[in-house]
Protein backbone atom coordinates (compact mmCIF):
# COMPACT_ATOMS: atom_id res chain seq x y z
CA UNK A 1 0.00 0.00 0.00
CA UNK A 2 1.43 3.60 -0.74
CA UNK A 3 1.89 5.84 2.09
CA UNK A 4 0.67 8.58 1.63
CA UNK A 5 1.53 10.05 5.28
CA UNK A 6 4.52 12.86 5.76
CA UNK A 7 7.42 10.40 6.04
CA UNK A 8 10.01 12.50 4.35
CA UNK A 9 12.73 13.67 6.83
CA UNK A 10 13.64 17.72 6.53
CA UNK A 11 11.26 17.82 3.34
CA UNK A 12 12.16 21.12 3.08
CA UNK A 13 15.65 20.32 2.50
CA UNK A 14 14.98 17.48 -0.55
CA UNK A 15 12.81 20.33 -1.81
CA UNK A 16 15.25 22.48 -2.50
CA UNK A 17 17.63 20.20 -3.96
CA UNK A 18 15.13 19.09 -6.07
CA UNK A 19 14.80 22.60 -7.49
CA UNK A 20 18.31 23.12 -7.13
CA UNK A 21 18.83 19.66 -9.53
CA UNK A 22 16.74 21.85 -12.50
CA UNK A 23 18.03 25.32 -12.25
CA UNK A 24 20.21 25.70 -15.57
CA UNK A 25 18.30 22.74 -17.63
CA UNK A 26 15.65 23.50 -20.83
CA UNK A 27 12.53 22.68 -20.24
CA UNK A 28 12.80 19.45 -22.05
CA UNK A 29 16.02 18.90 -20.21
CA UNK A 30 14.01 19.08 -17.10
CA UNK A 31 11.18 16.73 -18.34
CA UNK A 32 13.69 13.94 -19.24
CA UNK A 33 15.24 14.32 -15.77
CA UNK A 34 12.03 14.30 -13.98
CA UNK A 35 11.86 11.47 -15.77
CA UNK A 36 14.55 9.70 -14.99
CA UNK A 37 14.05 10.32 -11.69
CA UNK A 38 10.81 8.73 -11.47
CA UNK A 39 12.19 5.58 -13.06
CA UNK A 40 15.17 5.63 -10.47
CA UNK A 41 12.51 5.44 -7.71
CA UNK A 42 10.22 3.22 -8.92
CA UNK A 43 12.94 0.89 -9.26
CA UNK A 44 13.71 1.14 -5.61
CA UNK A 45 10.05 0.91 -4.84
CA UNK A 46 9.71 -1.93 -7.38
CA UNK A 47 6.01 -2.78 -6.18
CA UNK A 48 3.81 -2.85 -9.15
CA UNK A 49 0.49 -1.99 -7.20
CA UNK A 50 2.59 0.65 -4.82
CA UNK A 51 3.56 2.18 -8.17
CA UNK A 52 -0.37 1.88 -9.92
CA UNK A 53 -1.34 3.19 -6.87
CA UNK A 54 1.09 6.46 -6.98
CA UNK A 55 0.54 6.75 -10.85
CA UNK A 56 -3.25 7.22 -10.24
CA UNK A 57 -3.11 8.95 -7.44
CA UNK A 58 -0.68 11.66 -9.01
CA UNK A 59 -3.04 11.96 -11.64
CA UNK A 60 -5.90 12.62 -9.63
CA UNK A 61 -7.78 9.54 -11.01
CA UNK A 62 -7.86 7.15 -7.99
CA UNK A 63 -10.29 4.38 -8.74
CA UNK A 64 -13.81 4.69 -6.36
CA UNK A 65 -13.33 1.42 -4.43
CA UNK A 66 -10.10 3.11 -3.65
CA UNK A 67 -8.83 2.95 -0.26
CA UNK A 68 -7.45 6.09 -0.87
CA UNK A 69 -9.16 8.82 1.09
CA UNK A 70 -10.16 12.84 -0.71
CA UNK A 71 -7.08 14.22 1.62
CA UNK A 72 -4.78 11.47 0.44
CA UNK A 73 -6.05 11.93 -3.37
CA UNK A 74 -4.91 15.56 -2.58
CA UNK A 75 -1.87 14.62 -0.36
CA UNK A 76 0.65 15.49 -3.22
CA UNK A 77 0.48 18.95 -5.13
CA UNK A 78 2.58 19.20 -8.57
CA UNK A 79 4.88 22.07 -8.89
CA UNK A 80 6.38 23.13 -11.63
CA UNK A 81 9.99 23.90 -11.93
CA UNK A 82 11.54 27.03 -12.37
CA UNK A 83 14.36 26.85 -15.16
CA UNK A 84 16.97 29.34 -14.99
CA UNK A 85 17.47 31.80 -18.07
CA UNK A 86 19.78 30.63 -20.53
Amino acid sequence: MLNTQANLIACDDFYESLIQAHHGLSTAQSHAMNARLVLLLANHIGDTAVLQQALQLARGSAPADSEATAAERAAITPVAPVHAEA
